[in-house]
């Protein structure tokens, strides 16, 4: 969206997708670049209490790798799996945010609480919210999910499946935005206002043998994965670049759902059979999402009835025995191998694909990338 109004308005890519972190609103942001170019784009600004849009991982198929993408230092950080958080403090007033940019603050006042505890006068804080056993252990996402999700009683669940914040970034300090710095110099502001307590673990180092060490650390308390970040980054929203990498031991994508084939025996009546795709992001003689393969694996009788309703609100048309879909729910795919295939676009497919959950957390377009897969390809098995 963001090279096509660029190239619409003819203006730089950067400074739209610079203007979509900060107002998120893709309709203010086009009608900006063509009635005003990149001067009006520039009056975009952070505003605490308006949410900003998130920065976003690419992935490596393991810890050497990321680090090779990377010049200069690097930190790793605890790969947590709960829900994304914006938390944006201005004097006694608290908001907080999630990935998709949805207002949960009533939801979750220990987050609040935490917030009006640090001593600053505004801050915009990026992180994540996560619910913990009491071993100090993650629970499943779907408690930490379910939890954020419920608008019921907040006192009640809070009391049930309290909620912990892990802090890792920090874009704005008391009259400062502090987007455009280095990431060593948000962290060195975050660890100055942040207690320890609340932040994301993490070490800096360039020795292979030592991120491989940290990442074995991680998965040993719980953890999915860690994230590798690039120290002299800024804080780029939407980016898939070497910023930030994700490694994770057991290898999931982002993908859409395109269409679904109805069901057999015991799955008949429902739509079980999907299609899955990833973006083009731009790549020519590619349309704007690409097949990977399909999947009927991980499905339980609960979520066959869910995407079922969820899928057919939004048919696009059909294809034999095939419902085609808009390009809106994205699901969270684990595979064993990416292999050579002729029979879809990009000549690539997934072995063994199975559902792992949907995430209602995540846009479409924030779905993993052609160019992503195809770099996880060179350091899987095919």
């Amino acid at each position: 969206l963001g090279d096509a109004v660029a190239k619409a308005a003819g203006v730089p890519a950067a400074a739209v997708r610079r203007a979509l972190m900060l107002r998120g609103s893709a309709r203010a942001v086009a009608e900006a670049a063509l009635g005003g170019g990149t001067p009006a784009l520039r009056a975009f600004t952070l505003e605490v209490g308006r949410a900003v849009r998130p920065m976003l991982a690419a992935a490596a198929p393991d810890t050497a790798a990321a680090l090779a993408r990377i010049e200069g230092p690097a930190a790793l950080e605890w790969k947590l799996d709960g829900v994304r958080v914006q938390v944006h403090r201005d004097g006694p007033e608290v908001a907080v945010f999630t990935r998709g940019l949805d207002d949960i603050t009533a939801r979750v006042p220990e987050l609040v609480e935490a917030a009006l505890a640090l001593p600053v006068r505004a801050a915009v804080l990026d992180g994540e919210a996560i619910a913990l056993g009491p071993d100090g252990r993650p629970r499943p996402f779907q408690v930490t999910g379910a939890r954020t999700a419920s608008r019921q009683d907040p006192a009640r669940l809070r009391a049930e499946t309290p909620l912990t914040p892990y802090f890792f970034d920090l874009l704005h300090l008391d009259g400062t935005d502090l987007l455009d710095l280095p990431a060593e110099r948000r962290w060195a502001e975050l660890a100055r206002v942040v207690p320890a307590e609340l932040r994301v673990p993490a070490v800096r180092t360039a020795d292979p043998a030592r991120a491989e060490a940290f990442l074995r650390e991680t998965l040993g308390r719980g953890h999915e994965g860690v994230l590798v970040k690039d120290a002299q980054a800024p804080y780029a929203a939407g980016r898939r670049g070497a910023g930030w990498i994700k490694v994770k031991p057991h290898h999931t994508l982002d993908l859409v759902v395109l269409a679904a084939e109805w069901g057999s025996g015991r799955r008949r009546g429902f739509l079980s059979n999907l299609h899955l795709g990833a973006r083009a992001a731009g790549e020519p003689g590619l349309p704007p999402w690409v097949m990977l393969g399909k999947t009927f694996k991980g499905l339980t009788d609960e979520l066959l009835v869910w995407q079922t309703r969820e899928l057919l609100a939004r048919e696009s048309g059909r294809d034999g025995h095939a419902v085609l879909v808009r390009p809106e729910l994205v699901v969270e795919i684990a595979f064993d191998g990416i292999q050579r295939s002729p029979r879809y676009p990009a000549g690539l497919a997934l072995r063994f694909a199975r559902v792992v959950r949907y995430r209602d957390d995540k846009l479409a377009e924030e779905a993993d990338t052609v160019a992503a897969v195809r770099a996880l390809a060179t350091g899987l098995p095919a």
